[in-house]
């Protein structure tokens, strides 16, 4: 390989690692469930980014499978986590988590209405 190309590898790499940091970091501190799902994602694609850019220095195509499973792991991750997360119009209204079919606080509010 010539400088240039280990010039490139050592940036890519490097840029790689503090995406990959980043990603972890923004998955422990949170704080809410979606900032954590972004961060899955940004660490799911810089891992087949990770995995692209080795095939392409190797030259080889042994890799394809494993990125193609990552990226269905985490389509299909962020796909459950979008259909089971309720959305809130703000902090005021977060309220205690119900089963679907029980009654939440909203129906208690408005059954106490309909009472008076």
């Amino acid at each position: 390989m010539t400088t240039l190309q280990w010039i490139l590898v050592i940036g890519g790499g490097t840029a790689l690692t503090i995406t990959l940091i980043a990603a972890l970091i923004r998955a422990i501190i949170g704080p809410t469930v979606l900032d954590r799902m972004i961060a899955s994602d940004v660490f799911l694609t810089t891992v087949v980014l990770g995995l692209g850019g080795d095939m392409v220095i190797r030259q080889h195509t042994d890799s394809i499978t494993l990125m193609t499973a990552i990226a269905a792991t985490a389509v299909f991750g962020t796909i459950t986590v979008a259909r089971h997360v309720h959305r809130t119009d703000g902090p005021e209204s977060v309220g205690p988590i119900t089963q679907p079919g029980e009654p939440g606080p909203e129906d208690a509010a408005h059954a106490t209405e309909e009472a008076r």
